[in-house]
């Protein structure tokens, strides 16, 4: 005789995200169903206003009477859009997407390989933190990983060790079942700037930047999601750097190009 099931517990109305590691977990068990994988994480900054502006809701001079760490702390916790758990693996073409936005261009590589010399300007940020975290992510390498955090992050942060990125690493090598910590031979990752969205600014120096990935990898299956990121970043004199303090609310990931991506406030990156 069979026993019957007990029913399904109702699900919960309210949408919980899934934490950055959880959705590299979830791709990285995608892969190992079958097939030849070209994963594809959308590398997406967004800006939903102009140049040196602020988004609607995190005002750039906003509380200019209060603490300057409380004033940016407040801006890197305002809550971003939700969206549905796996709207960063179901694939999705909007009917109007926003005009492209064409980041600047880099004018020299800086240390550990990553691309530098973009401007002063919120869209600078931007290219910057995408070609920070492309670099890691193309590279899935837990020291290459430590190794940039080192070189592109001011003190005062919450370290390499539980940077959001050297965790995607660790998880994707976990779930990908890699022989070390860094990607085994023929194993391919490749990332590519999908859309931007430029949450806030503190002045002309000071910018939470987020960026969607495009990542497409090459191994047992095929699979591929939008993947959101969001950090501080601050700049030095000549160069933008991850800045000091929490890390930012968690932003929206969705798969790029969809009407989620358009809702949740995603600009879409132009081809260069």
């Amino acid at each position: 005789m069979f026993r019957r099931r007990p029913p399904r517990p109702a699900r919960s109305a309210e949408v919980v995200p899934l934490s950055r590691t959880q959705l590299l977990a979830v791709l990285a068990g995608l892969l190992l169903v079958g097939g030849v994988l070209l994963y594809g994480l959308g590398y997406t900054l967004v800006s939903s206003f102009s140049a040196g502006s602020a988004p609607d809701g995190v005002q750039s001079s906003a509380h200019q009477d209060a603490d300057p760490a409380q004033r940016r702390d407040v801006i890197a916790a305002a809550p971003m859009a939700t969206v549905a758990q796996d709207a960063g693996l179901t694939p999705g073409v909007a009917i109007a997407l926003p005009s492209a936005i064409r980041l600047p261009a880099a004018t020299t590589v800086g240390v550990s390989g990553v691309p530098s010399g973009y401007p002063r300007t919120p869209e600078g940020a931007a290219a910057q933190l995408a070609a920070i975290e492309v670099r890691v992510l193309s590279a899935m390498s837990l020291p290459l990983a430590t190794e940039v955090y080192r070189d592109w992050a001011l003190p005062g942060g919450v370290g390499a060790a539980d940077w959001s990125q050297t965790r995607n690493v660790q998880s994707f090598l976990t779930h990908a079942r890699q022989s070390s910590n860094q990607l085994d031979p023929g194993t391919l990752v490749s990332v590519t700037p999908a859309a931007i969205q430029i949450k806030g600014t503190d002045g002309p120096d000071w910018v939470v930047a987020c960026v969607l990935l495009d990542v497409r990898a090459a191994l047992k299956a095929e699979a591929r999601m939008g993947y959101g990121t969001c950090e501080r970043m601050q700049w030095t004199g000549d160069r933008w750097l991850i800045g000091p303090g929490t890390t930012p609310a968690l932003a929206p990931s969705t798969w790029p190009g969809s009407d989620a991506s358009v809702e949740a406030g995603w600009q879409p990156v132009a081809s260069n």
